[in-house]
């Protein structure tokens, strides 16, 4: 378990290590972090546009001591998994514009304004939005558990979480819809949180208006 203090130390210590300026973004339990949403998390959760933005950065790690780890005993054989990297007890999860099954988008991008710096290391923090969308896509029962903080903790524009839903699956995601109306229905019936009946209906109509798209197309 990482907790701020810690994060915040191994981020420091990178961006000392880093010979250039190098901006990634940070999502899940990190960008939780950043945020003062969460105090700790299990993992420091990256995501970098470039290539070769990863390989400096893991060039960095492994300057610091930090060993290549087994991506399959977290992950399994799943899509799109990160890179991963160990170092003092702290697992790095270093993703490809791709996060399993979301794509970290163009306008998750533009959203992820909240910024910090560690030297030449610039973290752009994920929109809180964008982590609900991220999260109701797993099985993970922590996940609930964040989104439910999440929600909580932020004013929420449910339409841009529906937008988003619906660019997650022209990029690919056809899960994207279907997840987020399962984890919020399930939540909003155990009444952890609160989702007005419009956003609820509006849903759905988009999740049957996808079923009978893909059927028009087989």
């Amino acid at each position: 378990m990482i907790d701020i203090q810690k994060q915040e130390a191994m981020l420091t210590a990178l961006g000392k290590v880093l010979t250039n300026k190098l901006e990634i973004y940070a999502i899940g339990g990190t960008a939780m972090m950043l945020r003062s949403i969460k105090n700790s998390t299990l993992d420091l959760d990256l995501v970098f546009d470039k290539q070769r933005d990863r390989e400096e950065f893991m060039k960095a790690l492994r300057t610091l001591g930090a060993k290549e780890s087994d991506v399959t005993l977290i992950y399994g054989l799943k899509s799109n998994t990160p890179l991963m990297l160990q170092f003092d007890n702290c697992r790095f999860d270093l993703f490809l514009n791709k996060i399993i099954s979301s794509t970290f988008s163009d306008t998750m991008k533009e959203r992820a304004k909240q910024t910090h710096e560690f030297g030449n290391l610039i973290i752009k923090v994920a929109d809180p939005h964008d982590l609900i969308i991220m999260k109701s896509v797993t099985s993970r029962t922590k996940d609930l558990e964040d989104i439910i903080t999440i929600i909580n903790k932020n004013k929420i524009n449910w339409n841009t979480i529906i937008e988003e839903a619906k660019e997650q699956v022209r990029l690919g995601n056809e899960t994207a819809i279907i997840g987020l109306g399962e984890k919020l229905e399930k939540l909003n019936n155990q009444k952890a949180i609160t989702i007005p009946k419009s956003i609820n209906d509006k849903i759905w109509k988009l999740f049957n208006k996808q079923i009978k798209n893909n059927k028009q197309k087989s």
